[in-house]
């Protein structure tokens, strides 16, 4: 593994650099949390030959300090634009989790050509839906998750901070509230949403509603895996990543 910070941006790099012709793979975390959450599935793409690149957004864990103010969305979709520039990336996948899900979706639809497939990995938080049956939902994943998890992500808020975290919280329901489904409209890269059979905050009717809004979209599910499938189960997971990618039916 290497790290690498770009326009301020901590980023953990696994397999070959990135070439042209061969799309690179960008993970992109959740509310509150720090790329290390993607490990197990970064290093199983890279083991299969993948240029894998795992940002910490603006703002949170070890991007903590690129910025005074928690960025709304939008303004983090911008910080992955320069990144993405900064780093002299062609087209890549960009895979989202939770929140994640909503910074790919704005990024794609402000900047479709550095985009050449998306994959959406329990897309959150549903439009509609009040702020504390959000809460609730999430409150809910947890004795779902595994036990290294939940210490990653404690140790994830810790480090960002709870005021940050907060502030994360109130810019994503207003992304949702405001924004997110307008951005899957405008996706034109082909799309797969990833929901985990177990996952409490994105429904099954909610995922089927995201593959419907992009303009190119495909469902899977993973069994006995919640609302972070790719660490409970990452050679699932990067199996429909690298089937999709090759242009197969995931």
């Amino acid at each position: 593994m290497g790290q690498t910070t770009t326009a301020g941006i901590f980023t953990r790099r696994f397999g070959p650099p990135p070439c042209d012709g061969v799309p690179a793979v960008v993970l992109v975390h959740g509310l509150g949390l720090s790329g290390r959450y993607f490990l197990p599935l970064a290093r199983r793409l890279a083991a299969g030959g993948a240029s894998v690149l795992v940002p910490d957004l603006p703002g949170n864990a070890r991007s903590r300090s690129a910025v005074r103010r928690m960025p709304d969305v939008g303004a983090l979709a911008e910080a992955v634009g320069d990144w993405h520039r900064g780093l002299s990336l062609g087209p890549c996948t960009y895979v989202g989790n939770s929140v994640g899900c909503q910074v790919v979706a704005a990024f794609a639809a402000r900047h479709p050509r550095r985009v050449d497939r998306a994959v959406m990995v329990g897309p959150a938080l549903e439009p509609g839906a009040p702020a504390w049956r959000q809460a609730a939902r999430l409150l809910a994943d947890a004795p779902r998750e595994p036990l290294p998890l939940l210490a990653v992500a404690t140790a994830d808020y810790l480090l960002t901070g709870p005021l940050r975290f907060a502030a994360s919280f109130r810019h994503a329901l207003r992304d949702a509230a405001t924004s997110f489904e307008a951005n899957l409209a405008r996706v034109r890269a082909p799309t797969l949403v990833v929901r985990g059979a177990r996952d409490p905050l994105a429904s099954g009717a909610w995922v089927r509603r995201v593959a419907r809004t992009v303009a190119d979209g495909h469902l899977a599910e993973v069994r006995d895996a919640a609302h972070a499938a790719h660490y409970s189960a990452p050679d699932a997971t990067a199996a429909l990543i690298r089937t999709f990618v090759t242009g197969g039916r995931a």
